[in-house]
């Protein structure tokens, strides 16, 4: 597994366009990594990521010059990552840093944790997808009232809608998010790639339409003879791992 921090602790973690360019190179060479089954994406410091760099959109500071365009980048960088990443999410988690972690597969949440939009107070329309992924985790009406008041939400709320999965206090944090991840690279890689793609296009498609492609992923799957014989040699292994967490 691979752990990523985003580290401009003294910023917040804010998206400079260096650090923008930087992550789009670190998941652009994840993804062609074959030895990295799962990442885990944190923020160093008291903040998770506050968004982009307001010193260098207010221009008080130059933003290092690229040929890329690093907005965009980040997003397309990490939508086409195929390896599952859980977001530690540490601290404050504002606009595009909202929309980083709304981009995370995971999201498990530290009690310091705070979320909110602010793109209708600074006059910009998002552009790594708030408006889409936003209602559908938490429900349109709760997303309108994130983004068109600009409010913070505490970890306890944010748990509540389903911004994150669970919270943990700070100093676990990380162990929490590295346990799932070794949990995630467990798994078998092409089952678990292919059931992470169905669950994705289950918010694209009718119930039905996504019903058949599950039922088409399965035959492929069970057609293929190794993936049949490495679920009997697991099961024994799987059956003691299931009486295990479930100890009293």
């Amino acid at each position: 597994m691979a752990r990523v921090t985003l580290n401009r602790p003294h910023a917040l973690n804010a998206l400079s366009s260096a650090l923008r360019r930087e992550l789009t190179r670190t998941f652009n060479t994840l993804a062609a990594r074959d030895d990295i089954d799962a990442v885990v994406l944190t923020g160093a410091g008291r903040a998770f990521c506050v968004g982009l760099d307001p010193k260098e959109l207010g221009g008080e500071t130059e933003a290092s010059p690229s040929t890329e365009d690093g907005d965009v980048n980040v997003a397309k960088a990490m939508a086409a990552l195929a390896q599952p990443i859980t977001g530690a999410i540490n601290g404050y988690t504002i606009t595009g840093g909202f929309e980083l972690a709304l981009m995370c597969d995971i999201r498990v949440g530290s009690t310091a944790a705070r979320f909110a939009d602010t793109h209708a107070r600074v006059g910009v329309v998002p552009g790594w997808g708030m408006t889409q992924r936003l209602p559908r985790i938490i429900g349109e009406s709760r997303a309108k009232e994130m983004s068109l008041t600009g409010n913070y939400v505490d970890a306890d709320m944010a748990l509540a809608w389903g911004l994150v999965n669970r919270i943990v206090e700070p100093d676990a944090l990380l162990d929490h998010c590295l346990g799932l991840a070794a949990d995630i690279v467990e798994t078998d890689p092409k089952t678990r790639n292919e059931i992470k793609r169905l669950i994705e296009l289950s918010g694209e498609t009718s119930l039905q339409e996504g019903l058949q492609r599950e039922r088409e992923a399965n035959q492929v799957h069970w057609q293929t003879a190794f993936l049949r014989d490495r679920v009997a040699a697991n099961r024994a292994r799987i059956q003691q791992r299931a009486r295990t967490q479930n100890k009293p």
